[in-house]
């Protein structure tokens, strides 16, 4: 199966359950993409001391195969940049939206 993941949030907890998922979709042999939308850019500076595995569970997915892409909009707005993935537009996220077979959202 197909998932499309959208994160819309810069929440350590919803980001880190985000990816969590992520990573057992992936372990279950099916295909993963998230698009990182708004607030969803800034997971690189998500700290929370209750969730320290957050960075691991992200370098997790991108080493399993799962696919991250980045609003370089939402990245402008913020005057940032982002080193874990590629930067992308809207289209990209549709073409998300369409391929996938769900789509969930975070945030």
């Amino acid at each position: 199966m197909k998932i499309g993941i959208i994160l819309n949030t810069n929440d350590a907890e919803t980001i880190w359950n985000a990816f969590r998922f992520g990573n057992e979709a992936l372990k279950n042999a099916h295909s993963v993409k998230v698009f990182l939308l708004g607030k969803g850019v800034e997971i690189e500076n998500a700290k929370d001391d209750r969730f320290p595995l957050l960075e691991g569970s992200i370098k997790k997915f991108i080493k399993n195969n799962g696919i991250v892409l980045a609003c370089g909009t939402c990245l402008q707005i913020r005057e940032k940049e982002i080193g874990i993935c590629s930067v992308s537009a809207m289209e990209d996220m549709l073409k998300i939206v369409e391929e996938s077979d769900k789509v969930v959202s975070f945030g």
